[in-house]
Formats: C-alpha cells, structure tokens, sequence
C-alpha cells in the first residue's frame, strides 16, 4: 500500500508504548508537528484517527484508532507514518516542511535553472533532494554551505540554489559524475 499523493513522511514506528495500544513513533524532523494531527497515514493500515498523542524524549506517543493492546501496537513496528500535507500545522517565518521544497526550481550559483525537485528523501545521516535535470534525475545533498534554499516575500521557500562552493558533477547533464 503506497502513501497517498501530497503527504509527508513523519517518521515510522518503533514499537509498543504501554499496554493500551499506545505506539513510539520516531519523529524525523520536529515532534511537536506531530501533537496536533487528527489523522495519520500507516504504511499497510491507511488513515487512522489519532486519539491521543504524547510528547515522548526523542519522539512522540501516538494513541490511534482500533489499536487497544499491546500486542496491536507491536503489529506496526517499523511501518511508516504519514500526514495529508495540508494537516500539518503552519510554521514559523522562515522555517518549512521538506514538501513545500517539491516542484521548486534548483538554480546554478549564476542563476541558471539546471533542475527541479521531485522530493526529498530522509537518508538517515543527510537528507537528499530529488532533482530531475536534462541528465535525467539525481540526488543532491540538502547540505550547507552547497544549497540554499531561497525564501519568497511570504518567507516560503521559492527556489533552491546550488553555491559556488558546491562540488562539480552534482547535476551533470551526462549523468556522469566530473
């Protein structure tokens, strides 16, 4: 069962959190955008309503519908969790869930557009950005000082930017590396 179209990966699950179908969630990025979901999406379940949710160091608790033993909790070890991008809650100036950065733009350090985003994809040690370009698609390093995501007037991101101090053969038009 693959996630539905416009949602995000949260994280997935680590096993049971007491004996009353509580679940340990491991939260990639912040926890807290996790404590005011109605709904999640699981990997092998679909939607599920979010009873209860607790704050958990590192991590988040979930309480979610149909899951009332310990044992049920257990069945969703290592499944992925999800949220409809549009249920998340806003964020701060500046600041951005890794979906808002799909269908950006990615620019060379003259500004030339090389590349547009697909995804992102959490690779445990770094994150990566998926950029399809003339060369087909690659997976460039979300890594400072190489790429700068650039913020609109609303302080949303518009445009990623690779730095002069990126290394050559990021995005080669050949697909090979330089």
């Amino acid at each position: 069962m693959t996630a539905p179209a416009d949602t995000t990966r949260l994280g997935y699950f680590l096993g049971p959190h007491g004996v009353q179908g509580g679940v340990k969630v491991y939260v990639l990025g912040d926890p807290e955008q996790l404590l005011t979901l109605e709904r999640v999406w699981v990997e092998g379940r679909g939607w599920l309503r979010v009873r209860r949710a607790e704050p958990l160091v590192p991590g988040v608790a979930l309480h979610l519908a149909g899951l009332t033993s310990r044992e049920g909790a257990e069945t969703l070890r290592g499944a992925n969790l999800y949220a409809a991008d549009a249920d998340l809650p806003p964020l701060d100036e500046g600041r951005y869930y890794y979906h808002d950065l799909r269908g950006l733009p990615v620019h060379d350090a003259d500004g030339e557009q090389v590349g547009e985003v697909t995804d992102v994809v959490d690779a445990g040690h770094q994150d990566l950005l998926v950029v399809t370009h003339a060369g087909g698609e690659s997976f460039l390093p979300l890594q400072a000082p190489y790429v700068v995501v650039r913020t609109g007037e609303a302080g949303r991101p518009d445009a990623i930017t690779l730095t002069e101090d990126a290394p050559s053969g990021l995005l080669d038009e050949e697909g090979e590396e330089a």
